[in-house]
């Protein structure tokens, strides 16, 4: 984990009744700042140009000038010079692989322990944690480890859902499925429900957003987060 990381983390894109990104654009705008222009990663979805061209539309209404990695001839270069970089939702398995496949994880480790601001949504927000093994994801392709960036030292779940009272689903519940992935590890995780944002900057971090959270512990009954909650002792706890 980098001494100084500058990362905020979406639940997801997009919540009900809004547009993309919009419900999170206040804090979009106070995180970036003065950046001007943000390098876009595209990889977790098959369409990078039309990913794209998405997610332009939304930085340029925001006044932000967006570049794609997936264009650039010299990817690890790219992020090199890159002044703040934001990783799309879509399938996390498939991000991973990617990022694996063009030695970008090191690059992005690198750039964010030294300031550059990290804007990551579902997926992207899944790789900033040490694994991948707490997405929602299906695995339609297998990247060479689990590992992620390793940028927090907690497990993220995006869209996180709580239990429906009087459901006849059967199935397992999100929390049953967490509850399982305790039992073989001890990292934490921290359910973002759809609307929460994690903000973190150096050794502080915050819940943002419309909604709140759920904190699982191994050995501990999950604990209820309301937005607004200062995480910065989760933050200091190393894996």
């Amino acid at each position: 984990m980098s001494d100084a990381p500058r990362l905020l983390l979406l639940s997801t894109s997009t919540v009900f009744g809004s547009g993309y990104l919009e419900y999170a654009e206040a804090e979009i705008r106070s995180f970036l700042g003065g950046h001007s222009t943000v390098l876009f990663v595209p990889f977790a979805l098959h369409d990078h140009d039309a990913y794209a061209a998405k997610v332009r539309t939304a930085f340029e209404r925001m006044s932000y000038k967006l570049d794609s990695l997936h264009e650039a001839t010299d990817q690890p270069q790219a992020i090199e010079a890159a002044k703040a970089l934001f990783i799309g939702g879509g399938n996390t398995f498939r991000l991973l692989k990617s990022l694996h496949d063009h030695d970008l994880l090191g690059a992005i480790r690198q750039r964010v322990a030294a300031g550059m601001p990290y804007l990551g949504s579902s997926a992207g927000s899944n790789v900033a944690a040490p694994t991948i093994r707490t997405t929602n994801d299906m695995p339609i392709v297998e990247p060479p480890s689990f590992e992620a960036l390793g940028l927090l030292p907690f497990q993220i779940n995006p869209h996180y859902l709580d239990p429906e009272p009087g459901s006849r689903h059967m199935g397992e519940t999100r929390e049953e499925r967490i509850v399982q992935f305790l039992e073989e590890n001890a990292t934490a995780v921290l359910g973002l429900r759809e609307g929460a944002i994690l903000r973190v900057e150096g050794s502080s971090c915050r819940l943002l957003g419309p909604a709140g959270a759920r904190l699982f512990q191994r050995g501990q009954e999950p604990l209820e987060l309301a937005a607004g909650s200062v995480l910065d002792d989760l933050l200091a706890k190393r894996v």
